[in-house]
């Protein structure tokens, strides 16, 4: 099969990865290094000579290039949708690398799994993807928990499964039970050391101060354990042999 001849991308993905959001750059230049990079190491969708536009990053026509690169590819995605397209084109990409590597890919075998047990069959194998009803559910349920679109809804269901099963599993649930809200304190018995003339922008500046003093603490306590942890290095040094000589 040509490159020009592939529409869609069809895959499959299992992440152990957080899935609220596709860790796509919010930098300008590295999201177009990435692009650039996809183009020139695995798509390849453009002949060498042709790809002058898109390589020229600092250019603000770079927008329109890259416009035309997600249309010339048919992709289901628009460079508003900066996720959803760069997901698109890792997936692209991961095809083309398959099909350049088919022999290297094809003899990979399963783990095997312990005591002869099978591994239980996935659910979402017998669901029908192609159903307006299923599709609404998955678009909905991606919206309320703000997983990015997919042009394949199995993947989006099975990222929504990874996040329920992180965020809202009993473990993680108990862990955010435990944490604190903090301690009650009271402004009028801190002195600020200034007046700015005005009680609100006093008590912000108070509560600004506390707030400082928090982190300055915190930071004292880490370089306190970073001392420790050195001086536990040097009061027990290891002996090599090798080098005749103690110390590390």
């Amino acid at each position: 099969m040509r490159r020009t001849d592939v529409i869609s991308v069809e895959r499959r993905v299992v992440s152990s990865r957080k899935r609220n959001t596709v860790p796509v750059s919010t930098d300008e230049t590295q999201l177009r290094n990435c692009i650039v990079w996809l183009e020139d190491q695995k798509i390849r969708h453009y002949k060498i000579e042709d790809r002058g536009n898109l390589r020229n990053i600092p250019s603000s026509d770079w927008p329109k290039a890259y416009h035309k690169y997600l249309q010339d590819l048919n992709c289901p995605f628009g460079p508003s949708e900066r996720a959803e397209a760069v997901d698109w084109l890792l997936g692209l990409a991961v095809r083309y690398e398959y099909g350049d590597n088919v022999n290297k890919y094809r003899n990979c075998q399963p783990p095997d799994m312990s005591g002869g047990i099978r591994a239980a069959s996935d659910p979402l194998v017998n669901l029908d993807s192609d159903s307006p009803d299923f599709k609404a559910g998955v678009v909905a349920l991606a919206n309320i928990l703000k997983i990015p679109r997919h042009d394949d809804y199995l993947v989006m269901l099975k990222a929504v499964r990874i996040l329920v099963q992180e965020r809202l599993s009993p473990d993680a649930m108990a862990k955010a039970d435990q944490s604190g809200e903090g301690v009650p304190v009271a402004l009028d018995q801190h002195i600020l050391g200034f007046d700015t003339g005005d009680a609100t922008l006093n008590e912000a500046a108070q509560i600004l101060r506390l707030l400082h003093i928090e982190e300055l603490r915190e930071l004292q306590t880490k370089i306190n354990e970073a001392i420790v942890a050195v001086q536990a290095v040097i009061a027990d040094p290891k002996t090599d042999h090798r080098l005749g000589k103690v110390g590390r």
